[in-house]
């Protein structure tokens, strides 16, 4: 697609939690103009929108007629997503950017995929685990050669907010309803940070379990990924417990990364830790990042990554043929999950 003038026209779809970080996180990129957001609840959307001078609208076809925006923002519950990429295709919107979990299934993904690429609309997900600090200086890290051959990575997941009768309803009580939870709305963003960090994955094995009754989905389980390098990677969620931290949601959980030469450690507190073999010491790896929004401020930094792309500054990562990997690999474990073998995606 030609590339757009500053500033970029930006309307969002969901005036929810997670959306609230969105609208900030517009506000505050000076090459982005926040024009308007809309939300089944028209109070929800005047609340959120008076703030950063956009218009609110209780429908999506009306805010894109009325806003002309550039680009629109999903961040709505997947249940809305195919339906509203159908939309901004039809009016013509250049740039489409969608809350993960991606749809709801891997069968509607690759169809609207298909549909925005058949339009020339560049379709992006919103996924931003792989844009929070200390996994780009994992990244760097990896990239450096610093930690010598990868053998293997895990990520223990433990943001500690699954617990009881009430669970998830103060924040996103949706989750509650999911017939497939920890996988498909979180383990997800594991799934596309392993391949962020190790690379494509050519089998997955997966063994899932509810523990809260309170809920419709699985909360807790492990996936195995084979990566094809040889390295293998561990996602170890459980929504139940917690972890060693003072914001449970910041990192959500603790990572470590093992190679030939070096390991490295993310704690609970986005510090990332390198030793080296034989060492008995670790030493910190310094890199920037501000404790603002949410993960390392991973929201505003995924927006601006793709405002650099549409104002001609570098390629987008995650646009959404390139991410359809990740709900293939999701597919793949919930059949592992259920077959008790492991599966190709």
């Amino acid at each position: 697609m030609a590339r757009l003038a500053s500033p970029v026209r930006v309307a969002v779809l969901g005036a929810g939690y997670f959306a609230a970080l969105h609208h900030e996180a517009w506000s505050r990129l000076p090459e982005a103009r926040l024009v308007g957001i809309a939300d089944l609840d028209p109070a929800k959307a005047a609340a959120a929108a008076a703030p950063h001078g956009a218009a609110a609208f209780d429908a999506l076809a009306p805010m894109l007629a009325a806003t002309a925006p550039d680009l629109l923002d999903i961040a709505a519950p997947p249940p809305a997503h195919a339906a509203a990429i159908r939309v901004a295709i039809a009016a013509g919107i250049r740039a489409v950017i969608c809350q993960k979990p991606f749809c709801r299934d891997l069968e509607e993904a690759e169809a609207v995929t298909a549909e925005a690429e058949a339009a020339g609309t560049l379709l992006v997900v919103h996924e931003n685990f792989r844009f929070q600090p200390w996994h780009r200086a994992a990244r760097a890290e990896i990239a450096a050669g610093r930690l010598g051959e990868v053998y293997g990575a895990t990520f223990r997941l433990r943001p500690g907010d699954g617990q009881g009768p009430d669970a998830y309803l103060a924040r996103q009580p949706y989750f509650r309803r999911m017939p497939r939870f920890l996988l498909h709305e979180t383990g997800i963003h594991l799934i596309d940070l392993m391949r962020f960090l190790l690379g494509p994955i050519d089998a997955v094995f997966a063994d899932l379990r509810r523990i809260n009754p309170a809920i419709a989905g699985e909360d807790a389980g492990m996936l195995l990924a084979r990566h094809a390098s040889g390295a293998r990677s561990l996602f170890d969620g459980n929504r139940c417990a917690d972890h060693a931290s003072a914001d449970r949601r910041l990192t959500m959980g603790e990572m470590w990364i093992d190679g030939a030469e070096a390991s490295l450690r993310l704690d609970g507190e986005g510090h990332l830790f390198r030793r080296a073999r034989g060492a008995t010491a670790e030493a910190p790896v310094p890199f920037a990042w501000q404790r603002r929004g949410f993960g390392g401020d991973c929201v505003l930094l995924l927006q601006a990554h793709v405002l650099d792309h549409l104002l001609g500054r570098g390629p987008v990562e995650n646009a959404a043929r390139d991410y359809l990997p990740n709900l293939r690999i999701e597919t793949a474990a919930y059949r592992s999950a259920e077959a008790g073998a492991w599966q190709s995606p």
